[in-house]
């Protein structure tokens, strides 16, 4: 019997419509930290209701506006892992194919891009986009200029001014990322859903599986007749329905997974 990286061999070889499916043990790797890792996660010091709401920043906009201006410089200083820079060569390999291969992350870094994907379609939206809070026109903003740094850990007391909005009087900008209770951006997850139902390879990685409704785009995949491989250290809801799981990450098992492809 072939071994599952064999297998998940055999079923890249072969696709020519893909579908890459990644969460936030991908960008751990480069050393962005995850959400729910009981000994490193960014919510074992601040509950989700005190920073990731519309009713946190608009009861404290200083502090609640300095965390995600440190996460952005937090990812900033870290560097794509060698499983972004695989899915980049991937993507451009099956399009000189003729075929097609999108990236839709869970992620709300900029790591996928500069590991070489393209048009990554960001569920959970972004770090690095800003938009008014009140009018929601999009803006250019450098979290630089704040002179927060990565190096130094976030602490409430240590806030910087909110940055006003340039097209309405009393909108500030908030980072572009989904706060719990708002709806994911629909444009990427119907691209998403859309790319899900003419794939005939799913390829998830570094979820937990968990977090809904992006947790249940891999059973559109399946569901529409699409092989799925999973990479993930640890079994996940998705691994037992998967055609292959491979007990590992990213940086390790997509340059092998593809090596003989690329």
């Amino acid at each position: 019997m072939a071994s599952a990286m064999q297998r998940a061999t055999d079923l890249v070889a072969k696709a020519s419509s893909v579908v890459v499916l990644s969460g936030a043990g991908m960008s751990a790797e480069s050393g962005v930290p995850t959400f729910r890792d009981a000994h490193t996660g960014l919510w074992e010091r601040f509950a989700p209701e005190q920073l990731a709401t519309e009713e946190a920043f608009r009861a404290n906009p200083p502090m609640v506006w300095t965390w995600y201006v440190w996460r952005a410089m937090l990812v900033r200083s870290v560097h794509p892992n060698a499983g972004h820079e695989a899915i980049g060569r991937w993507q451009h390999h099956v399009a000189q194919q003729g075929g097609s291969l999108h990236v839709a992350t869970q992620n709300v870094d900029d790591l996928h891009e500069r590991g070489g994907a393209e048009d990554v379609l960001h569920l959970h939206g972004s770090l690095h986009a800003y938009r008014c809070l009140e009018c929601d026109t999009p803006a250019r903003f450098d979290p630089a200029t704040t002179g927060i740094t990565a190096d130094q850990e976030f602490r409430p007391e240590d806030v910087v001014p909110t940055v006003d909005c340039q097209h309405c009087e009393s909108g500030v900008l908030r980072p572009g990322v989904v706060w719990f209770g708002e709806m994911l951006p629909e444009q990427a997850f119907g691209a998403a859903v859309s790319a899900l139902q003419e794939a005939d390879l799913v390829v998830v990685i570094g979820s937990s599986g968990l977090v809904q409704p992006a947790a249940s785009l891999p059973l559109v995949g399946r569901d529409a007749g699409a092989a799925v491989i999973e990479i993930n250290p640890a079994m996940t809801p998705i691994s037992d329905t998967a055609d292959v799981y491979l007990p590992s990450t990213a940086a390790v098992a997509l340059p092998e997974m593809l090596g003989k492809v690329l």
